[in-house]
């Protein structure tokens, strides 16, 4: 579904991504891991155009994405939820979905709230007054809103309680069985190996390793070499 080969992304005269490559098959999920300052966020960034890479190509469905605008790649089917959520503050929960909503969308503001019954009951408080968490299920709705065929979920839960962190874990197998696959940029290991079907990783910028979810889970060298997790 998502072929993403040999990107090469730039902020001005720094030189981010060297190479990345990597795929999204229909109805999986898959992981890109690595430390702080890897690349991750600039690798979902440029896929959706954000950050477009000065070489290498981005194919979703058999089209290329290159010279499209981010607008014209959401249009796509490609939706990104970044990390700091970006929902409107000054607005009510309604009111954030409203603004997203697609009339010919198979999610609708009724299906979002069966998925999120807490947005429901917050759907007249602000985005301010939302709880960590409750700010990333708007954010998730609000992107199942438009219809996604693929969603692009940075760092989904950090910073909130593992009560929280156990929902939108829920909430991401519950999207899966939907059909609707996941490329996932977490920290949380945890999280990874309980969502995910393949994981890479990046490091400074290139990719390191990939492997399906069983060879990840038995690869202890891996994850104490690039991720820092050493063998409980």
């Amino acid at each position: 579904m998502l072929q993403v080969d040999g990107i090469h992304t730039y902020y001005g005269k720094s030189h981010i991504l060297h190479g990345i490559s990597l795929e999204v098959r229909e109805g999986e999920v898959v992981t890109l891991l690595g430390r702080n300052g890897a690349g991750k966020t600039t690798t979902l960034r440029s896929i959706v155009g954000v950050t477009p890479p000065a070489q290498g190509s981005i194919v979703f469905d058999g089209q290329p994405l290159a010279r499209l605008k981010p607008y014209e790649i959401v249009r796509r089917g490609l939706c990104f939820v970044p990390e700091h959520r970006g929902i409107f503050g000054m607005l009510t929960v309604e009111e954030n979905l409203a603004i997203a909503e697609k009339r010919h969308s198979a999610w609708q503001r009724e299906d979002v709230y069966r998925l999120f019954p807490r947005l429901e009951e917050r759907r007249r408080n602000v985005g301010t007054h939302l709880s960590g968490g409750e700010q990333q299920m708007l954010a998730i709705a609000r992107a199942l809103l438009n219809g996604p065929r693929l969603l692009l979920l940075d760092e989904p839960t950090e910073g909130l309680a593992p009560v929280i962190v156990s929902e939108i874990v829920e909430t991401m197998n519950r999207i899966r069985t939907q059909g609707i696959p996941i490329l996932l940029v977490e920290q949380n290991i945890k999280v990874c190996q309980k969502v995910a079907d393949r994981h890479y990783i990046v490091e400074q910028g290139r990719l390191v390793y990939s492997g399906t979810q069983a060879e990840f889970q038995d690869d202890d060298a891996v994850k104490d070499r690039h991720l820092g997790v050493k063998a409980g």
